[in-house]
This record gives C-alpha cells, sequence and structure tokens, in this order.
C-alpha cells in the first residue's frame, strides 16, 4: 500500500512542479508595446516566487471592440483597458465580473495614465498650437472613431473639455467638436489605425492620439519626422484593469491573474509604464520620472461629464452627441 502511494506521488510530482499556467489578456490597441516589456518582467517575478513559469498572450484592438468581444465569450483571463466604460461592459453585458470592479485595486484600478496631445509633421507647417487652430481653414485632423476607440473617446472628450475649461457652455463645446469632425478626413476603428494613416499614409495635418503613442512614433520612426504639441488643456486618459473572475476561475488562474494585476502597481510595474511614457501612478516613481513628463492643465471624466457611465449615455450610445454631430458632417 505504501509503494502505491509513494508511486503515486512521483507520477504527480512532475505535473505539480512544472505545470506552466498561461493568461490572456485582452487589451487596448496602442497597450502592444508596453505589455511585450511588462509580461517577461512579470514572468520572471513570478517564476522566482512561486516556481512556475507562466505564458502570457496578448489580444488588442480597439478597445471598445474588445470589450464586446470578452462579454461575447472571448475568454480573457485579465482585461487592461484605457476607460472605466469598456470594462463596464463585462458586468453589464457579460456579468462576467462584480459591478463594483474598480474598488479592488488601487486609484480606481487605474494603474497608469496618458493624457491626448497632438502630434504634427516636422517644421509644425500648418501652426499647430492649441485646440483652435484644429479647425482652421486647410487643417486636416486624424482621430479614431470615438464609437469604437478609446483613444478616439479620449480625444473627444478633451476637444469638448477644452472648451468647458475656458468656460463654455455645452452648446457652444457641441459646435466646437461638430466642426472639428468636419475636419476628419477618416475615421479608423483604433488608435493604432489611425496612427498607420497618419504616420505610413501621410494623411492629415495633426493626428490626436494618447502621449505614450506619439513617443512611441518617434522612436520608431525617428525624431526627426514629426512634433509632438502639448495644448493648453487636456483629458487624463486612466487605464483600468480588471480579473475577469467567470474566466479565471474557469481555468484556475484567479492567483496568477491577481498577482499580474497588482504587479502593475509595483516599482518595477511603474518603472516600466514610465519608460513607455505612460505616466505612473506611484509617487516615487512618478517624482523620479517629473521630468519626461510636460505639466498642463488636465481634467478628468469625472470632473467634466460625471463620469463614464454618463459620458457614454450622452455622447457615444447610438443616436447620442457624437451621432448627431457626425450624421451633420
Amino acid at each position: 500500500m505504501l509503494k502505491k502511494k509513494i508511486l503515486a506521488a512521483l507520477l504527480l510530482w512532475p505535473a505539480l512542479s512544472f505545470a506552466d499556467a498561461t493568461l490572456l489578456n485582452v487589451s487596448y490597441d496602442v497597450s502592444r508595446e508596453f505589455y511585450k516589456d511588462y509580461n517577461p518582467a512579470f514572468a520572471q517575478y513570478w517564476k522566482l516566487k512561486t516556481g512556475q513559469n507562466i505564458n502570457i498572450n496578448q489580444s488588442h484592438g480597439g478597445s471598445s471592440k474588445q470589450a464586446r468581444s470578452v462579454s461575447d465569450g472571448l475568454e480573457a483571463d485579465v482585461v487592461t483597458m484605457n476607460q472605466a466604460s469598456d470594462i463596464d461592459i463585462l458586468s453589464e453585458r457579460g456579468k462576467l465580473i462584480p459591478a463594483d470592479w474598480a474598488k479592488r485595486l488601487p486609484n480606481n484600478s487605474a494603474p497608469n495614465a496618458s493624457v491626448t496631445v497632438f502630434l504634427v509633421r516636422k517644421g509644425n507647417p500648418k501652426v499647430i498650437k492649441d485646440w483652435g487652430d484644429l479647425i482652421k481653414p486647410g487643417v486636416s485632423v486624424i482621430i479614431p472613431n470615438p464609437k469604437t476607440s478609446g483613444n478616439g473617446r479620449y480625444g473627444y472628450l478633451a476637444a469638448y473639455g477644452s472648451v468647458l475649461k475656458k468656460g463654455g457652455d455645452d452648446k457652444k463645446a457641441r459646435e466646437y467638436v461638430s466642426q472639428l469632425f468636419k475636419h476628419v478626413p477618416v475615421l479608423d476603428t483604433g488608435g493604432r489605425g489611425a496612427t498607420t494613416t497618419f504616420v505610413q499614409r501621410g494623411i492629415g495635418d495633426v493626428l490626436l492620439t494618447f502621449e505614450n503613442e506619439v513617443a512611441l512614433i518617434k522612436k520608431e520612426l525617428g525624431g526627426d519626422q514629426f512634433e509632438v504639441i502639448y495644448p493648453s488643456s487636456s483629458v487624463l486618459a486612466e487605464n483600468p484593469v480588471v480579473l475577469v473572475d467567470k474566466f479565471a476561475d474557469k481555468h484556475k488562474t484567479r492567483a496568477v491573474a491577481q498577482a499580474y494585476l497588482e504587479y502593475l502597481y509595483s516599482e518595477e510595474g511603474q518603472e516600466i509604464a514610465a519608460r513607455h511614457h505612460l505616466r505612473p501612478q506611484l509617487d516615487r516613481v512618478a517624482q523620479r520620472h517629473a521630468a519626461d513628463f510636460p505639466q498642463l492643465t488636465l481634467f478628468t471624466v469625472d470632473e467634466l461629464f460625471g463620469g463614464w457611465k454618463q459620458v457614454q449615455k450622452v455622447h457615444f450610445n447610438d443616436g447620442s452627441v457624437f451621432d448627431q454631430i457626425y450624421a451633420k458632417n
């Protein structure tokens, strides 16, 4: 009997000791390069801590499209987005996570952030300095579709909020955004598609995109081809993350998935974010990189728009403000 027990233990031992774990992180368009660095750093940390190898698969695309894919059955262990409304979908439509998911990690489950800025061509030939310049005659603006892209939604809200921040009302803000989208020749579904349109296809005089995407473009293509312009005000684009309870439990990956998200808040996770021009939330890391992130007047979605649920209802649901604006253009 004892020999049988020993034999059974020996047969189980290799599987228990060397079994790999696999995570699927479903994320937004322009987070690819960050997670290319973050994933191996976390895998090394997890290996040292537990002895277990971890394989991390990534899926990227327009944030709203990605969220809908998960709610429709794409079995993500974690979802890492650039706005809370795309995570709320997982609770409201798919019943995959609790409604109070944002309370489970610090800073409303947003470990890092970015801001919407302007990328212009070398020499800034159209002399674009602030929001008003985007609607000057002859200026062509590239921005992703706010219906499908978190990047696009932030660009829209940054433009709308720039009017409110200067004392304008909703009527004036709506008029400005309506004029702005008359200058938009192409609506790509995601931030990376908009970057391709601007950079590779050569369409547009200015690209509205995240600060970290600008840094990547300049790194890959050479800083002398483009210039970044910081407008007088912009929106703080917070990047929330969540463990997808239903699928993590199904895959038996809850512990490693939770650790994967918590490590984003670690000093190393925050340093990796800063290296990828994502604004860290850990004070001591933010202070070390203060010179890397120009200061400008920032507002949040909660501050000017009453939160993402209100934004979605008023601006981006079918038939709402954006649809009304775009239909007239």
